[in-house]
């Protein structure tokens, strides 16, 4: 989405990287660290992070190294997403895959380093100021999303599902794991490190789910429907190597009228916690929007 808040938090978001993540030996291992969590992109999930965390009181010094952090877990999954041994894509982001610039083998060092460099990160540049409770919380939100109760999970049974037919929940499974956990993780560690309320984190969880579902069928809609420069990879990867998605299971519309259904649920939580920020409605709005323009 545009906007002077989204854009501000962005290149707040941008800069912290970029200083967080220092050139040392062994610079190959660095410089591909650098290289794929510097590339671009929206920089969504932390962004969310920061707005929630804003919602509910918190200033963004204290939340940043956890917003970055959860930027470094997502960058880790695409590199470790796009090996020849996973789904075997040349770019990301308009630009090449990172073992299409350093190899498999630093591709993979890298994505494990990102791994275990982002939660040291939490630890290490967290304010004093947040309570130790909250902190240790928002470690093990990130561990469940990063592992076997979150994207790990969700990308074997990916692969698992590949030139198979499945069922429904096999398929809910694949969204819930491998996309809308990383997106929970991002808005419960904002409202956790600002001190929200259980039921008020419960319910953001909630939101949470409906829109990294909805981002997903909307992911897979663009796949069969966009080109190489608006979505910044291979479109027509999903059809070549037979993936399950919403749209192979379901057709194009039922995969559309299944997004508005979940982009409503998620405006309604909204509405009930009586959020107006215009990044939450907003990030909400430009799938609806972009739906529209993809049919």
């Amino acid at each position: 989405m545009e906007s002077k808040r989204y854009n501000d938090l962005k290149e707040i978001i941008n800069k912290s990287l970029d200083s967080y993540i220092d050139v040392i030996y062994p610079e190959k291992l660095y410089e591909s660290m650098r290289y794929s969590v510097l590339a671009g992109g929206k920089r969504l999930r932390p962004v969310l992070t920061l707005e929630t965390a804003s919602i509910y009181g918190a200033e963004t010094e204290k939340v940043l190294p956890s917003a970055c952090a959860i930027e470094m877990l997502h960058c880790q999954s695409l590199i470790h997403d796009d090996l020849p041994s996973m789904d075997n894509d040349d770019y990301r982001r308009g630009k090449l895959t990172n073992h299409k610039v350093y190899g498999e083998a630093v591709a993979i060092l890298a994505g494990d380093a990102l791994l275990s460099y982002a939660p040291k990160l939490i630890i290490d540049k967290t304010p004093k100021s947040v309570a130790s409770e909250r902190v240790i919380r928002v470690l093990r939100e990130f561990f469940t999303a990063a592992g076997t109760d979150g994207i790990i999970s969700g990308q074997i049974v990916d692969i698992d599902s590949e030139k198979k037919q499945i069922t429904k929940e096999t398929l809910d499974y694949i969204y819930e794991y491998k996309t809308a956990r990383l997106f929970k993780l991002a808005i419960k560690a904002g409202a956790i490190l600002a001190g929200a309320e259980e039921d008020i984190i419960n319910k953001l969880n909630m939101f949470a789910q409906y829109y990294g579902t909805a981002f997903q069928i909307y992911d897979d809609i663009l796949d069969v429907t966009s080109t190489f420069e608006k979505i910044g990879k291979t479109p027509g990867k999903d059809i070549k190597e037979q993936k399950s998605t919403y749209v192979s299971m379901y057709g194009l519309n039922k995969a559309k009228e299944q997004v508005l259904f979940l982009c409503r649920q998620a405006y309604d939580i909204l509405k009930e916690l009586d959020i107006n920020s215009e990044i939450l409605t907003g990030v909400v709005s430009d799938i609806v929007k972009g739906i529209d323009k993809c049919f």
